[in-house]
């Protein structure tokens, strides 16, 4: 035992002072750098940087430091603020929508970022014929066309009434947002194959403060554009740090270790006992909350997610025996060690979504934080099951199993399926945890090539119900094999009561936000979910996410809570500008 640990330590000390070396052999300081980990095993194909493809990484640095958003939604006011644009104004039937772009942006080679980057990014999308390419779908979905006004100024117009087409596609709603290329590079470029990477002609650019510096499997690396158009316009002042480095950190134990010795600046997950190891060891460590639970409340609930074309879980049955079987109460206690609560249904429980979930409850579609197993393992026996002599179901021969497919990038997924895994073993169903990476997992769940799924993928509303109920209508059902839609809908669940939701989402839709009828909708659509349960909401996701102030302070806590603190979204350019040097003014 002792010898074992003995070599676990001594591999993560020379796996650190390694990692130290590599980052620090070039000419900035550490006190001019911040570190930012990957949650993920590696990343894949470092040199493409077409944000279109599926499984292309983008919060690698290249949508916090290069890519800027148009608009990015605080959290904590709930006011959409400005950044590349100015605003976004609908007319009064909200079909028609105009953004103006603020003046002086440039590119960092030094061309005009303008109106004609943002026609020509949305009529890529609105060509994309396959609707696979990131957000073509959702283009599509709303844009009949799109049309230049002046240079600084683009005209929307909707297929139909949006009122929420600003924040859900621009405004950094959730991690990232439709991101605007460069036409002068992207034209004529075949949108499915370009890397937009070229080490001569200094590509990818972006119109963020930092360029990208080098691209590696294990780390990427970001030095700050001394010329950036923010500072010339007055917009902002050049922020601080010299370089960013966000790299892979493998395990949680290398991430404690890197973190405890002043080697990680920013940590994208922890579990709250090697948070509380670190504290230990670097006392400049803090989090979001200065106590227990410490943890952020993220926007993304974790659920359950099923294949509905898959025998025996395209039945509707099924599906709701397991969810019976499932102690949420139990995922909590261990998988987060009591840092998270149970769902009470697919929403996230911010306050903004009270009044729908709310109309959920007392419409009778409350979730249980415990298990009801005789209750799941009845309708399990009413399809016809019966226990074999090793404790497991069977009907015509064939055992009952269940293949859960997670991802494998975090302690937090695997930790919470492994607790649902021997959940559904205990009541008599053969489960299994399949671990894969994230690109595979999202290749087999979008292509239907599953049977069950552990995701957060109802993630969309903060502050109103349509955007995650939207995922699943039938608009977005093709066959097994094809691709889904912007990852919509996915588990393929296309019935009567499926037509029934989207009628009624549909309508929801073109109502304006805050809208007094919306709940009583909301609960009516969700009747039809609740009773097919094609997901099953599991918790609510907690993100410990921890930050060293050993170098650099002004990091979101909700003490300085400028807005959220997840470092691996679109709006992380807020935080980069509120760094400064420990010690310094």
């Amino acid at each position: 035992m002792f010898k074992s640990k003995f070599g676990l330590v001594l591999v993560l000390i020379i796996g650190m002072f390694a990692l130290s070396a590599n980052v620090f052999a070039q000419d900035v300081a550490r006190e001019d750098t911040v570190i930012f980990d990957i949650d993920s095993s590696n990343i894949a194909n470092p040199t493409n940087f077409n944000w279109l493809v599926p499984g292309t990484l983008r919060n690698h640095g290249a949508h916090q430091a290069m890519w800027e958003p148009l608009f990015i939604l605080n959290y904590e006011t709930g006011e959409i603020e400005p950044w590349l644009g100015l605003s976004f104004e609908p007319n009064e039937t909200l079909d028609v929508w105009t953004l103006t772009l603020r003046e002086g942006v440039k590119w960092s080679d030094g061309e005009d970022f303008n109106a004609d980057d943002v026609v020509f990014t949305i009529n890529m999308l609105l060509g994309d014929e396959t609707a696979t390419l990131a957000e073509a779908a959702n283009m599509q979905q709303w844009v009949e066309s799109v049309e230049k006004i002046d240079d600084l100024t683009v005209q929307f117009n909707l297929v139909e009434p949006n009122p929420r087409f600003q924040l859900d596609y621009f405004s950094v709603r959730i991690w990232g947002s439709v991101l605007i290329m460069p036409e002068h590079i992207w034209e004529g470029q075949d949108p499915f194959t370009f890397t937009f990477y070229d080490e001569e002609q200094g590509w990818p650019v972006g119109t963020g403060p930092y360029t990208l510096t080098s691209a590696e499997t294990n780390r990427m690396v970001w030095d700050r554009d001394d010329d950036w158009w923010g500072a010339a316009a007055g917009f902002q002042e050049l922020p601080e740090p010299l370089r960013l480095i966000w790299m892979i950190t493998g395990t949680e134990e290398n991430r404690a270790q890197l973190m405890s010795n002043g080697q990680l600046d920013s940590v994208m997950s922890l579990t709250l006992g090697a948070f509380e190891a670190i504290q230990a060891r670097n006392s400049n460590v803090v989090a979001w909350y200065g106590d227990l639970p410490y943890a952020w409340a993220d926007p993304c609930p974790r659920q359950l997610s099923f294949n509905t074309t898959v025998a025996p879980w395209d039945s509707a049955n099924m599906r709701n025996a397991v969810n019976l079987i499932i102690d949420r109460q139990q995922i909590i206690d261990v998988a987060y060690e009591g840092t998270s609560t149970p769902s009470r249904s697919m929403f996230v429980q911010y306050g903004g979504m009270e009044p729908f979930i709310g109309a959920i409850e007392e419409a009778g579609m409350s979730l249980s934080p415990t298990a009801d197993v005789a209750a799941g393992q009845a309708m399990i026996e009413a399809e016809g099951w019966a226990l074999n002599g090793q404790g497991l179901y069977e009907k015509d021969g064939q055992v009952l199993t269940a293949d859960i497919v997670v991802n494998n990038s975090s302690i937090e997924y695997t930790r919470t399926v492994d607790v649902i895994v021997e959940q559904l073993r205990n009541a008599g169903i053969d489960a299994v945890s399949r671990p894969v990476t994230g690109a595979t997992h999202g290749d087999l769940v979008n292509n239907g090539e599953f049977e069950l799924a552990y995701d957060w993928d109802s993630c969309g509303s903060v502050n109103e119900p349509w955007n995650s109920m939207n995922r699943y209508t039938s608009h977005f059902v093709v066959p097994v094999g094809e691709r889904a839609p912007g990852s919509n809908n996915w588990v393929r669940w296309d019935t009567e009561g499926t037509a029934a939701y989207t009628e009624i989402v549909d309508e929801i839709g073109t109502l304006p936000l805050g809208d007094e009828s919306i709940p009583g909708m909301v609960a009516e659509a969700y009747q039809y979910l609740y009773d097919e349960m094609p997901i099953i909401p599991l918790v609510q996701a907690s993100k410990l996410v921890p930050f060293d102030t050993t170098y650099w302070t002004g990091w979101p806590t909700q003490e300085n809570n400028y807005n959220h603190p997840a470092t691996w979204w679109n709006s992380t350019h807020q935080i980069i500008h509120h760094l400064t040097k420990a010690g310094g003014e």
